[in-house]
């Protein structure tokens, strides 16, 4: 009873709103880990799991969907940092920093209950996390009530350590024999951070830390294994490479697996400080590489030396450090004193199948199929490869090789009658596994007929147009193909006998509940069957797969670089002569103008010229005479008003008045 109670009140005590702290948000770790503890009810650990909640569904795999807009009452509050601007903030977290001053940061991380700092993907944020947590460690006078501090490093600082026993090296470490680990050379730093961490927690009520040592992390995006998965995906090669023998142990565990752990440090508090963070299984690299080609990939695996890691572009030091590791750990502390709802405890291999399936959501791989149906030369083999190329499809040009490898898998699969004779015990051993493979293989491929959607696109032309269209193709295309002359109108009876309006390939689709694009290519008018491509990319959307290689987003960031400078120059160019146009235009109005201007000056000048002569003719006729003799006077006598004596002069000689 008293148990309970105690229980009861811890319960009581964790039941508060918990502010988190995690280092970039933007990576692969730590933003499953932030999107899985958004989704966590503060506490919800410490209650016991139940039957029901340990049975495995098919969507064991499913993380909810977290947004800061709408969270679940009682979660986690997540805040934390990102590697770039660009980066958007994740719709989990409440707050996200970028770039900001180690004094600012500090303060951030005073405003929470808990401050994660996660190392295992970038080697750079060692430095940071040292500084974080011996800069909060300063502070503890401070604190108003307990922080806890989880470093999550990597098993690679245990890479080095002595067996426990020289005689048998199948024996695995735990979490108990963390004194003894020796690290990787390339992992001193993140070594030094741990024992830092480890060093600063003790005998500190207000600063609880932890050390959480996690295995090479798998599922959702992929991870380290995403290289793997993509090779696969892409089928460019025939057989996936392993580095090495391939019998190293690689000690792992499934993203949400290690976030479920530290959901229960977080929760219990436990009086363990260095954790191991591991699945239960013991697989070997070649168990991870064979398992994916088996599951998504050509089927085949190929042993190549380790040097070869390094040409794989996907990879980093780090990521092959972790590939090459030969250890074997167990976690019995997690196993023992915590409640983890996991969702892959058994391994990898085990849990391929809603690893794939989580992997195929998170990068958006959906698999599409087009089948494009029409009468000869209507353009479905040209149209064929350039959507393959768009979509990064396999472009299957003959039906039957599908139906042949059935056959083929088939043939396996069946049951051999073995002779008097008989084989050898070991020969039916070694045929076991490849018939087993090819079962499931098998039935892969028919699962995949009956569930994945299709494209079926149906182009159609008049009889005319195609024989036109024949007609008009080079020699040195028709050479050798259906298209000459007998051979294609042959076929194209053929394909008209067969597909009447009662009758065609279409109806079968149409009973699928698939209905098929239409085109009239010959409507279109466009030889190269551009529209028409551009018709059908816009009728089934975006490319479902990978994006872009760096190669290929090189030459596609070069490519528009040039198309932008063309299109500047070209601005530029349109924008010059515009100018000049306007330019020359507006000298023209000015001449125009001014031509005007000085025509209309003539007109007004030879106007008042015309206007003048009867006025100048009086004023010679009546006025000048007499004006003229009273100035001369005027300039004879020189009297001391000229003005006054020339009116006067005036007035005594008017010629009215005399």
């Amino acid at each position: 009873m008293a148990e309970e109670e105690e229980v009861a009140v811890r319960t009581e005590k964790v039941k508060r709103i918990q502010r988190v702290f995690i280092n970039l948000l933007d990576s692969y770790s730590s933003r499953n880990i932030g999107k899985f503890l958004s989704t966590s009810v503060v506490g919800a650990s410490l209650e016991e799991i139940t039957e029901e909640e340990e049975k495995h569904d098919e969507d064991k795999s499913a993380v909810p969907e977290a947004s800061s807009a709408n969270l679940k009452e009682g979660t986690f509050q997540i805040v934390g940092t990102l590697s770039t601007l660009e980066t958007p903030c994740p719709n989990f977290a409440m707050e996200t920093y970028y770039a900001i001053s180690r004094e600012d940061l500090l303060m951030h991380l005073l405003e929470c209950d808990v401050i994660i700092y996660n190392i295992t993907e970038n080697p750079q944020q060692v430095e940071e996390a040292i500084w974080a947590v011996s800069a909060l460690n300063e502070e503890i006078s401070h604190f108003e009530k307990r922080k806890v501090f989880i470093l999550v490093s990597t098993v690679m600082t245990w890479a080095r350590s002595k067996p426990l026993d020289p005689g048998d090296s199948e024996i695995p470490f735990t979490e108990e024999d963390y004194r003894r680990r020796k690290h990787h050379p390339n992992f001193l730093d993140h070594i030094n951070a741990e024992k830092l961490v480890l060093k600063l927690g003790k005998k500190v009520r207000k600063f609880a830390t932890y050390v959480v040592a996690a295995g090479l992390q798998y599922g959702m995006e992929g991870g380290i294994l995403h290289a793997f998965f993509k090779l696969a995906w892409s089928g460019e090669v025939p057989a996936l490479p392993v580095f090495g023998d391939g019998t190293n142990v690689i000690p792992a565990i499934h993203v949400l697996d290690l976030a479920g752990v530290i959901q229960n440090v977080i929760d219990h508090v436990p009086k363990f400080h260095y954790l191991v963070a591991v699945d239960e299984s013991v697989h070997t690299l070649e168990d991870f590489v064979k398992c994916i080609s088996k599951s998504t990939g050509p089927g085949k695996i190929q042993k190549v030396p380790k040097e070869n890691a390094f040409l794989t572009k996907d990879l980093r030091q780090e990521d092959i450090d972790h590939l090459l590791v030969n250890l074997r750990m167990e976690t019995l502390i997690v196993k023992e004193n915590f409640n983890i709802r996991w969702f892959a405890q058994a391994g990898f291999v085990e849990n391929i199948n809603s690893i794939l399936k989580e992997y195929k959501q998170s990068r958006r791989l959906l698999p599409i199929k087009i089948c494009i149906l029409g009468p000869p030369a209507v353009g479905k083999s040209s149209i064929a490869e350039v959507l393959s190329k768009y979509y990064k499809l396999h472009h299957i040009k003959l039906k039957d090789v599908i139906s042949e490898a059935i056959a083929k898998l088939e043939a396996i699969v069946t049951p051999k009658h073995v002779g008097e004779g008989g084989e050898e015990e070991g020969e039916e051993e070694e045929e076991a596994e490849t018939v087993e493979d090819a079962q499931e293989f098998l039935d892969g491929i028919k699962e995949s007929l009956e569930h994945n959607a299709e494209f079926v696109c149906s182009l159609d032309a008049s009889d005319e147009f195609l024989k036109e269209r024949v007609m008009n193709l080079p020699e040195s295309i028709v050479a050798g193909t259906h298209y000459s002359q007998g051979q294609f109108l042959r076929a194209l009876s053929s394909y008209r006998d067969r597909n009447t309006e009662d009758e065609t390939v279409l109806n079968y689709f149409d009973e699928l509940e698939i209905y098929p694009i239409h085109i009239d290519v010959g409507k279109l008018e466009d030889a190269q069957n551009r529209l028409a491509i551009k018709q059908l990319i816009k009728e089934i959307g975006e490319p479902r797969n990978y994006g872009l290689t760096d190669e290929e987003k090189a030459e596609e960031e070069r490519r528009a670089a040039e198309e932008r400078l063309a299109k500047e120059a070209m601005e530029e160019a349109e924008r010059q002569h515009k100018e000049a146009a306007e330019m020359a235009e507006k000298i023209a109005r000015w001449e125009e103008w001014s031509k005007r201007l000085e025509e209309v000056k003539r007109e007004e000048k030879e106007l008042l010229e015309a206007q003048s002569i009867p006025l100048r003719n009086y004023l010679m006729t009546h006025v000048m005479p007499t004006l003229m003799q009273g100035l001369n006077e005027c300039c004879k006598i020189r009297p001391d008003d000229p003005v006054d004596f020339l009116a006067e002069y005036l007035f005594k000689n008017n010629p009215e008045m005399q």
